[in-house]
């Protein structure tokens, strides 16, 4: 009971406040330095006031409903905690699984998260737990991987798939607080030694089961953290089904060993059927993995080198102009500079080139090879246009300046694209359905084209948005 007591109202209520000795203290102080570090050295898309505006607002909601609960006015330390971790630039989500490319402050973050979660995991007993989430996550995300399961991601290019979704998921920096600092919550996990290991493997099981339809980061993040809700609804089940704490089956390699061995003179046999089970359910859960990620998995790329060989789309790169390149895109990615930024605007101009031809010839099947999302919307609509009323509309560009900046996603595609805004002459020419030229005319344009990695390898346009004048 606490000594504490504050009035309201002319009521006496108990008064809890923070006690030194509270793993959250300590929790607390791990994840302030990780803001310090985000502010000063990682540059997170988070302003100081949006930091504090989320974890105010978790803390008075804690308040407030244990208030109403236990007539107490208690220290919010775990709400804090939660909303220091939904802090979305724009709306409120968990932190992105790529803080940034390897660097100083990359390391120094590891190292606090990576240290203060040993130090508090092992004080509080629940390394074990930690430990079992992060390996069932990895091979879970394995399995997942291998199935050839994609996600798109504000910070990439190209969809983020196989391998590199799961190094990128099971070493993300936010996913080592997730498991240092969130599914180990004293007051959410079982206690016995048995029950702990088996939450951590379940959580790490159903966060898979529910990242396996996300086809982009966000949903893959909410999943993630739905694992946990699952679980932790799930609970009082889960205490039935394991040793109760502190009894003297309550011990991983006894209780291990009863699984696989049991006590029955049979000993060989009971040994055969309860590893037939183990191996049936592993198929049973990996299969429900590759299943449920069937939604996440890219259409068929489509033939790009057939299309290119037979459909020609040649430009004269020597008619390009200086391409200015912003230090944004350079700090990104140093390869899209010099030759890497010239090879990019070769290929908007044989996309560009390709959609003409596309429509000169009412080949739907082209545009997919160099169009995607709301670009390809866009071309198949002025196809279908062109079919029903006999005139065919291209655009030829003739460049006198482009700069080359980052550009966040917008509209129905999601995923990092690249910016090249240019201006100079736009040459319009209308043909009739026999491929007559109908008319021709030269007008000045400024125009934004937008590129993406959106399948693989080959940049695609995905938008052409108007100059900020609206030309």
């Amino acid at each position: 009971m606490t000594s504490r007591t504050i009035a309201l109202g002319g009521t006496t209520y108990p008064l809890v406040l923070p006690n030194v000795r509270d793993p959250r203290l300590h929790v607390a102080a791990v994840i302030i330095t990780v803001h310090v570090l985000g502010q000063v050295g990682l540059h997170f898309a988070v302003s100081v006031p949006q930091i504090l505006a989320a974890i105010l607002a978790s803390a008075i909601l804690e308040v407030v409903l244990t208030f109403r609960q236990a007539r107490a006015v208690v220290w919010p330390a775990s709400a804090m905690l939660t909303g220091s971790g939904v802090l979305g630039s724009s709306r409120v989500e968990p932190l992105d699984f790529w803080w940034g490319p390897p660097s100083v402050w990359l390391l120094i973050a590891y190292a606090v998260i990576v240290g203060g979660g040993l130090l508090i995991t092992r004080r509080l007993r629940l390394l074990g737990l930690a430990a079992a989430f992060w390996l069932t996550l990895l091979v879970s995300l394995g399995v997942l991987a291998a199935s050839g399961h994609c996600m798109t991601a504000n910070w990439a290019f190209a969809p983020v798939c196989g391998v590199d979704y799961r190094r990128v998921i099971v070493i993300s920096p936010e996913v080592l607080i997730f498991l240092f600092f969130m599914i180990t919550d004293p007051k959410t996990v079982p206690s016995g030694q048995v029950g702990r290991v088996a939450f951590g493997i379940l959580v790490a099981i159903a966060s898979t089961l529910l990242m396996a339809p996300q086809t982009d980061e966000f949903g893959t993040k909410v999943a993630l953290l739905s694992g946990l809700v699952v679980l932790c609804a799930v609970r009082p089940l889960l205490d039935r089904l394991v040793p109760a704490p502190g009894a003297a089956t309550d011990q991983l390699r006894p209780y291990a060993s009863r699984l696989a061995f049991g006590g029955e003179p049979r000993r060989a046999m009971r040994m055969f059927a309860r590893a037939a089970l183990a191996v049936a359910a592993i198929f049973v859960v990996s299969a429900g993995i590759v299943l449920a990620g069937s939604p996440a998995r890219l259409p068929a790329m489509p033939d790009t080198a057939a299309v290119l060989d037979r459909v020609p789309h040649q430009v004269d790169p020597a008619t390009f102009p200086e391409i200015t390149i912003s230090s944004d895109v350079t700090d990104w990615d140093h390869e899209i500079e010099g030759q890497g930024a010239r090879d990019i605007v070769l290929t908007l101009a044989e996309n560009l080139e390709l959609e003409n031809q596309a429509l000169l010839r009412g080949d739907e099947s082209i545009l997919p090879v160099v169009d995607h999302g709301d670009r390809l919307t866009e071309m198949r609509a002025r196809l279908q246009d062109g079919a029903d009323t006999g005139r065919i509309v291209i655009a030829r560009y003739r460049f006198d300046a482009l700069d080359m900046s980052l550009i966040e996603p917008f509209g129905v595609q999601t995923g990092l694209s690249l910016g090249l805004a240019g201006n100079g002459t736009m040459t319009e020419e209308t043909y009739d359905a026999s491929g007559t030229l109908l008319e021709r005319h030269e007008a000045p344009f400024a125009k934004t084209f937008v590129m993406r990695r959106a399948l693989g390898d080959r940049w695609l346009n995905v938008a052409v948005l108007p100059s900020e004048d609206g030309s």
